[in-house]
């Protein structure tokens, strides 16, 4: 693995020697997500609603671009050796590949060409197999993705790419006050970090290397609490690995989650859209579960986040205290909810109260009101639809509505 370590580092070395907008040339996208060339439609999406400018909005969304741009590619250089970019110029687990239903035949072939198998499993409770693959040494790991494709045509072969949180924390100002209670209840999976300092968490399982508490994930947890989520499930899956948040992780956990019968899940973390993740989301839902996704915080010129956009998930946005949508709130290829995204505070151990932005944030308190609408319904079709009912103001920016208007202040 020593010479794996030396290839991922001379690949970023060489796309971080020279500016962003050059080092991303030359074959690869000025943002490696694309973001950039949907500028333009994300001015029109976003200009209209909001009372700011046009020549704000549209330097919030190019600054959108920009920033993230350069956050993935610091994040790729800064962690050599356990990240590399993929064929699509995505963030990946350095030097290795995914082979979906692998067989023996499959996988004597992947050995011939210098392939070796890491692991091999199914997906708890979903059915769905898998192998793990160390590329070949020296082979940079999007050639070598394109050379086990060829080799083994029809099959589906990916990068284990990575999924980030999509919300921030900072110190909160005295005085923040809860702003109502709504009805307690249900159950909820949180796929993120490690959860500290919660008393509703039932049960927590790490799918990563290492342990390391998660504000991120607690200040879910908290805000969780606050709004009436009797149980809740924690699946880590970053522990203290930079190539944490990767797409095996995050299946893995949904197949735990659905085996410890835990009806919503909610993920605040967004990536590119992944076929092993991709399995796992619709073989859950057609199991019953419910998965809850933020649409990230890139801005509305950034490509769709997953896994909010696979089919059935059900998507958020961010509001406002104001009830206006988030500048920074990304996209889906469709929109469910908005929750509250700013505005907001949480409790987290060793640091008190802290306010808190971003989608990350939105998506849990969905999921709390499907999750609450799910523990008195035969099915989470009842559950959605009730949560329907309870949605305000829908729109084109909402979705089907604000959920959890009130509910802005953790526990």
């Amino acid at each position: 693995m020593e010479r794996r370590a030396i290839t991922c580092l001379a690949l970023t070395a060489a796309l971080l020697a020279s500016p962003v907008r050059a080092q991303l040339g030359g074959g690869l996208p000025i943002d490696p997500l694309g973001t950039v060339g949907r500028v333009g439609d994300a001015v029109r999406d976003v200009a209209a609603p909001t009372l700011a400018p046009l020549g704000e909005v549209v330097g919030d969304v190019r600054r959108l671009a920009r920033e993230r741009a350069q956050r993935l590619a610091r994040f790729v250089s800064d962690n050599d050796g356990r990240v590399e970019w993929d064929e699509y110029r995505q963030p990946a687990v350095c030097g290795e590949a995914l082979l979906l239903d692998p067989d023996p035949a499959a996988l004597e072939l992947a050995r011939r060409r210098g392939f070796v198998v890491i692991e091999q499993g199914t997906l708890e409770a979903l059915d769905v197999g898998y192998a793990r693959l160390a590329v070949p040494p020296g082979a940079p790991l999007a050639r070598a993705i394109e050379t086990l494709r060829e080799a083994l045509p029809g099959r589906e072969v990916t990068a284990d790419q990575l999924h980030f949180p999509s919300g921030s924390t900072r110190s909160a100002a005295k005085g923040t006050a809860k702003s109502g209670v709504l009805p307690r209840g249900g159950t909820v999976g949180v796929i993120d970090g490690a959860i500290a300092g919660s008393k509703r968490v039932v049960s927590q399982r790490s799918f990563a290397a290492g342990s390391k508490p998660s504000d991120h994930a607690s200040a879910i947890a908290s805000l969780l609490t606050g709004a009436g989520t009797e149980n809740i499930y924690g699946a880590d899956v970053y522990g203290s690995d930079p190539a944490g948040g990767n797409a095996l992780a995050i299946a893995k956990a949904i197949g735990w989650m659905l085996g410890q019968g835990v009806p919503v899940v909610s993920i605040s973390l967004v990536g590119p859209s992944n076929p092993l993740l991709a399995r796992a989301v619709a073989a859950a839902q057609a199991k019953g579960v419910v998965i809850v996704a933020a649409v990230g915080n890139d801005g509305a010129a950034a490509p769709p986040a997953y896994p909010a956009s696979y089919p059935g998930v059900v998507a958020v946005t961010g509001i406002d205290g104001a009830g206006r949508v988030l500048i920074e709130a990304g996209r889906a290829t469709h929109l469910d909810y908005a929750a509250p995204g700013a505005d907001m505070s949480a409790l987290l151990p060793g640091r008190g109260r802290v306010t808190l932005r971003g989608t990350s944030y939105a998506a849990p308190l969905a999921a709390s009101r499907i999750a609450a609408r799910r523990a008195v319904s035969t099915t989470s079709a009842e559950a959605l639809k009730a949560a329907d009912a309870e949605a305000l103001k829908p729109s084109s920016r909402t979705g089907r509505g604000v959920l959890c208007n009130i509910c802005r202040s953790g526990l």
